[in-house]
């Protein structure tokens, strides 16, 4: 069912965690909120917060307090797969198995929560293209690639499964200009399919790709978040 614009995707209420018995929060008295349609940048010191921040909103981590909600309700155990379907999570360096780039691809489509979805390969090839890449970037076994290589796979891996949401974590952290607009472009390209019930946050350490990709903008620093009215 579509959402109204007045209704929220994801929000974080009063979220805190600490290491355990450890002195510090990680992160502390979070609130925050996702909108549909919404692209948020999180910029922020090294060790400020931002990767705990991403994986709290995808709920990988326990909380000490507070609580999400997903499109208005409580999570609960039961809606984790339903959950994780929807918003998708990139780690700054991510995880390939052995095998092609193609292989690599397929291989969310054997997963229970996506079995009444298919691999598009032409699709795949066009987004390549868009990207820079020929087809035969799909035969590249994964052991070659280059971190830049694998964070554009990551990106494409992420996309193709169509989520509401994406927590990107410096997706572009390891690729040239050229190769960073080109994951800029796809990310944009992919919330641009459907503007009124996609959105994403978007963790960099660079001002300028915070404004070129970003509407809101976020702040965290040892663990406190600020939203800024005005960019980077």
């Amino acid at each position: 069912m579509p959402l109204s614009h007045d209704e929220s995707l994801l929000d974080a209420c009063n979220i805190s965690r600490r290491l355990e018995n450890g002195p510090s929060w990680l992160l502390h008295a979070v609130s925050c909120r996702l909108w549909p349609g919404d692209r948020v940048a999180v910029t922020g010191p090294s060790g400020g917060g931002k990767t705990v921040l991403l994986r709290a909103l995808v709920w990988l981590d326990p909380f000490n307090t507070g609580h999400l909600l997903w499109k208005g309700a409580p999570l609960l155990g039961r809606d984790t797969p339903s959950f994780r379907r929807q918003v998708i999570y990139l780690h700054q360096q991510p995880v390939l198995l052995d095998g092609t780039v193609e292989h690599n691809l397929r291989q969310p489509y054997s997963l229970q929560m996506h079995s009444d979805t298919q691999y598009d390969r032409q699709r795949t090839i066009t987004r390549l293209e868009q990207m820079g890449r020929q087809a035969d970037f799909l035969d590249l076994p994964t052991r070659t690639l280059s971190g830049g290589e694998s964070q554009i796979v990551a990106v494409l891996r992420a996309v193709q499964l169509e989520p509401v949401v994406l927590l990107l974590d410096e997706p572009t952290a390891a690729l040239d200009e050229h190769g960073t607009r080109a994951v800029e472009q796809t990310v944009l390209g992919w919330q641009a399919e459907n503007p009124a019930q996609r959105a994403f946050v978007w963790v960099s350490h660079d001002a300028q790709q915070a404004r070129r990709v970003a509407i809101r903008f976020w702040h965290i620093d040892q663990g406190h978040l600020k939203e800024r009215s005005s960019e980077p």
